[in-house]
């Protein structure tokens, strides 16, 4: 769940910030995709650290 949160905030927080930079249509996809990208993996790292951490 964590991972699907990170993709979906990074996509909206990517697609918003190329749009406040006057970015067109592709760059908005583009700027959601890589923000995706990024705070699934990062999503990614923290689910496998708590299931880790807790299933002790």
């Amino acid at each position: 769940m964590i991972v699907l949160a990170g993709l979906l905030i990074g996509a909206a927080y990517g697609a918003f910030s190329a749009r406040r930079r006057g970015g067109r249509g592709l760059d908005m996809l583009q700027y959601g995709a890589a923000y995706a990208i990024m705070l699934a993996l990062i999503g990614l790292l923290l689910t496998i650290y708590l299931h880790r951490t807790l299933a002790g």
